[in-house]
């Protein structure tokens, strides 16, 4: 189901804005929302306006930026708290509360009853308003099913637009996800969201688990920024999602993702990681002879995505004792070189040597290149 029918809210404004370096100013948060907007998210999730007084006035500057996504915002699931966000003209509200043992003793100290009472009063409510609702339990791992599935299905019944699970500390495991998404699919009727952190590393995976076992919707950051490790980066989710089936994420705008990755790093003062999804620098780079030699006949050989879908291109690599004669072919064949396959070989074999001494450049090889085959029509020349 979810597979087929699925959304992405994207929480950069809101988890993001929880990541240790992330210091968002009021014109780059509207940037980072036309960005993720001209991709095609289908919801921005924002800081809640209680945070602070800038926090309130970003909330509705987003909220009247005139967007094709929804905005969204995210506050505790108290009346004041629903009040007040109503007013700053979002398109939906998103409540949470902590359900797990853990956190009822020391966070707001009540027990599951007080909570389910408490999410009634304010479900209702907020169905008054003319916004969707999303009702959500922290740290929904560490908690009880039966108290799981008890507040959620009496807040089902009420209209809630959607129910989250929340993986709040990221010890998750696709198994488990899938599992408790599975069995409350067969319990409400409200679509399903999964927000879910990558302290171990499975958020991606974890995300996945959830829309293939029934949830609708997934939350994700630019670069998976945001609280300690952060939560399911976007370029993650669509690549797990693009390799399924490109069709799946036809909907977005992929080649946007690049400047949106870069964007969002320098704003938050780090690299993009080397091995990035998609728009690391090693994404779609080969090097080893054999790889290359079958890269060139055939991409998907080694290649699970297709850079041209990203609006990138694979780079092989030849400046290096493992390149092999096919690439250095490739290589010459780039540069208009009429060059014999006796005297590519021979090429390959002094590159090999010169990288087994030392670091050699692409000049380097060029320059080999050039030089053989110069001669080679020097000597066609001799020949006449």
């Amino acid at each position: 189901m979810g597979l087929e029918r699925f959304a992405i809210i994207d929480s950069t404004l809101r988890e993001g804005e929880q990541f240790v370096r992330a210091e968002f100013t009021t014109d780059e948060k509207l940037d980072i929302a036309h960005r993720l907007d001209d991709f095609g998210v289908e919801y921005l999730e924002v800081t809640s306006p209680l945070a602070s007084p800038q926090s309130l006035a970003d909330c509705k500057r987003l909220a009247s930026a005139g967007l094709r996504a929804k905005v969204l915002t995210h506050t505790r699931c108290h009346m004041d708290d629903a009040r007040m966000v109503v007013d700053t003209g979002v398109d939906g509200v998103d409540i949470v509360i902590g359900a797990s043992p853990r956190l009822r003793a020391a966070s707001h100290g009540k027990t599951i009853d007080e909570i389910l009472e408490l999410a009634l009063e304010v479900v209702s409510f907020l169905k008054t308003q003319d916004v969707e609702v999303r009702f959500s339990t922290e740290d929904s791992l560490r908690s009880d099913p039966d108290d799981l599935f008890r507040i959620y299905e009496a807040v089902d019944a009420l209209g809630v637009d959607r129910v989250g699970i929340a993986d709040t500390v990221g010890l998750g495991t696709p198994d488990r996800v899938g599992w408790l998404v599975s069995q409350l699919r067969g319990r409400v009727r409200a679509d399903i969201e999964f927000h879910g952190h990558n302290d171990a590393g499975c958020a991606i995976a974890n995300s996945f688990a959830a829309l293939a076992a029934g949830a609708t919707h997934v939350d994700t950051t630019v670069l998976g920024i945001g609280e300690r490790n952060g939560i399911t980066p976007l370029g993650g989710l669509v690549a797990r999602l693009y390799t399924i089936h490109p069709g799946l994420v036809a909907k977005y705008r992929l080649p946007a993702l690049v400047e949106l990755d870069r964007f969002v790093a320098d704003l938050v003062g780090v690299e993009i990681p080397f091995n990035n999804f998609i728009t690391g620098f090693a994404a779609f780079s080969h090097k080893a002879g054999i790889h290359a030699k079958a890269v060139l006949a055939d991409p998907a050989t080694y290649e699970i995505l297709r850079p041209e879908d990203f609006g990138l291109t694979r780079q092989i690599h030849v400046a290096h004792r493992l390149t092999g004669w096919n690439a250095i072919r490739d290589r010459a064949v780039q540069l208009g070189l009429p060059i014999d396959d006796a005297e590519v070989k021979r090429v390959t074999a002094r590159i090999k040597s010169l990288a087994d001494a030392g670091p050699i450049t692409l000049d380097d090889v060029d320059a080999l290149l050039r030089g053989a085959a110069n001669a080679e029509v020097a000597h066609a020349a001799d020949a006449c």
